[in-house]
């Protein structure tokens, strides 16, 4: 370790500790406002969704949208999106559905509004990923809405959320905890927390068998029900892609756990090979500049195009013949369901968890080692040399997606919300544990148009 960075490395982890100890104290003292909930009158269950960022990009947001919007047909379903940093959503909201904003920029402000929000958030775990984003008057607005008109079903999407859900929800509230990543690819420290605070759930709902089969290990005793439901495909507007245009499509964050770097690596020798190919990749991310840079050291330029992520993804898979996925780490990649629902061939790593409970290799894609420069590369030059095992691994995916269509996958979360949601009012912990597994397939998702927006 180079000895300058000593010294920041154990500030940091003197400060997450301090984090930790004090969000302990933080819990400990809430914990007392969690009164038991009223049963709601009426017949449809109230459900509230916790999501980071209503109005981002990304699968979870849209796949949590499209479920919402499927939930909307029989249930009161809101959005509680804990930020709200621009004015408009990427995706469209779902008809039916309503969205509270916690902490929104554009609210009007008042002193102690802007005072809390220099504070860092005690409810986040320093350890998690949206730390940064959030505040203490993030904190003070979720807590509003958590404690405000009771919901019977209570969804979290991501740990700080799952946490919040699980450690602070009024009694009585059944909790449903979404991973949409797995145990293993959480920092130690958070990955302690999530073990303790799980118990407390209700469901636990995972995307893959292997995040299933890590947390029933993990959670083993607890009386948590363990569930995987894979996401559901997104609408995909117009027809799949005939596979004649020579582009390798990519898209994701441009970040180090999408691999972008090894993907580069590996076309380095197709763009030599084949230079009427192009990879095309859409994105934004802090590794940008980092990328465009490779692009021209690896003597890539003019044949990888480094593009803005786009809203329109589909149309642009409808004009490239493959699609590669080179990350190192996955939950379940929306982007392949996306890609194979297209009519496109994926050439994906086989890293943890989603790519393997996806894809057939040799018979809807192909799935290589992970981090495998080398065989991503002879994956790539066979799908582009070979035009028949491109039709036909393709027409194959467009067969195989058609598990993840939404009339598989939302009766499994309609019967599995109706089963816990019941009992709401009676029973352990925070909702009414119910034992058992629960297991499902998948499919396509009806389109978001635009829903209610409301705040607290």
């Amino acid at each position: 370790m180079n000895e300058s960075a000593r010294p920041l490395r154990l500030r940091r982890r003197v400060r997450r500790a301090a984090h930790r100890a004090v969000r302990r104290g933080a819990l400990w003292t809430l914990r007392p406002l969690r009164w038991r909930r009223p049963p709601t009158p009426g017949e449809r269950l109230r459900v509230r969704v916790l999501l980071q960022n209503a109005h981002g990009t990304g699968g979870t947001i849209r796949t949590v949208l499209n479920l919402s919007g499927h939930l909307a047909r029989d249930h009161d379903v809101e959005i509680v999106s804990a930020l709200r940093r621009s004015r408009k959503p990427f995706f469209p909201v779902p008809p039916g559905v309503a969205v509270t904003y916690a902490d929104d920029r554009y609210a009007p402000g008042n002193r102690r509004a802007r005072l809390l929000a220099r504070l860092p958030s005690l409810l986040t775990p320093a350890d998690e990923a949206s730390f940064r984003h959030m505040s203490l008057w993030t904190d003070v607005r979720l807590l509003r809405v958590l404690y405000g008109a009771p919901a019977d079903v209570l969804i979290a999407t991501r740990p700080s959320l799952v946490l919040l859900a699980a450690e602070l929800a009024p009694r009585g509230t059944v909790t449903i905890g979404q991973d949409h990543m797995s145990l293993g690819s959480y920092r130690p420290a958070l990955r302690r927390q999530v073990v303790r605070a799980y118990r407390r759930l209700t469901v636990l709902a995972t995307l893959t068998e292997a995040a299933r089969a890590d947390y029933a290990r993990a959670l083993a005793g607890s009386g948590v029900r363990i569930v995987r439901i894979p996401n559901a495909a997104p609408p995909l507007p117009g027809p799949p892609s005939r596979r004649e245009h020579p582009v390798v499509l990519a898209a994701g964050r441009l970040v180090r756990t999408k691999g972008f770097d090894l993907l580069l690596r590996a076309y380095a020798p197709i763009a030599a090979e084949h230079p009427d190919w192009t990879l095309r990749i859409f994105g934004s991310g802090a590794r940008r500049d980092r990328l465009r840079a490779m692009i021209g050291d690896l003597g890539l330029t003019g044949a990888v195009e480094l593009r803005a992520r786009t809203p329109d993804l589909p149309a642009e898979m409808r004009r490239a013949s493959v699609y590669v996925l080179s990350s190192r780490r996955e939950g379940m990649p929306m982007v392949v369901i996306e890609a194979m629902g297209m009519g496109l061939p994926v050439v994906s790593f086989d890293c943890p968890h989603g790519p393997a409970e996806l894809i057939t290799s040799g018979e809807d894609g192909l799935l290589v080692p992970a981090g495998d420069v080398e065989a991503l590369t002879a994956a790539l030059r066979k799908l582009i040399e070979d035009p028949d095992l491109r039709d036909r691994l393709g027409e194959q995916a467009l067969r195989s997606v058609r598990r993840h269509d939404l009339d598989r996958i939302g009766p499994r979360w309609s019967r599995l919300i109706a089963d816990v949601g019941g009992a709401g009012t009676g029973g352990r912990g925070s909702g009414g544990r119910a034992a058992g597994r629960a297991d499902a397939g998948g499919g396509a998702v009806p389109p978001v148009p635009s829903g209610t927006l409301r705040r607290p």
